[in-house]
């Protein structure tokens, strides 16, 4: 299978060659980080409200005063659609002065 030559093309081209089935829905798992409690505790308010299909855990990362939300969506993670997503968290990280780490899919 071809992927675009970016980031997320190639994270699901090394999924693919791992054997996993991208064709069939996945929690994918979005990885957002902020430096205050608040900020990311707003976050998670904000996608149970908004956003009520996505799980969200929010807790400490190993680097002191940061905190992780690991946001999860039930989806197939096709190219268009996982940045379709992060774009959608991109904007709500940034109003709260956050950042975003990326994502996986859960085994």
């Amino acid at each position: 299978m071809n992927y675009p030559d970016d980031e997320t093309g190639q994270v699901l081209a090394e999924m693919h060659q791992a054997g996993i089935d991208l064709s069939q829905s996945h929690d994918v798992v979005f990885f957002h980080l902020f430096e205050k409690e608040n900020q990311a505790q707003a976050m998670v308010e904000h996608i149970k409200e908004h956003l009520p299909e996505i799980t969200c855990n929010l807790h400490p990362d190993q680097t002191p005063n940061v905190w992780d939300v690991d946001c999860t969506v039930v989806m197939t993670p096709t190219h268009e659609a996982i940045l379709a997503q992060e774009e959608v968290f991109e904007k709500i990280v940034t109003q709260l002065s956050g950042y975003t780490d990326g994502w996986g899919i859960e085994a």
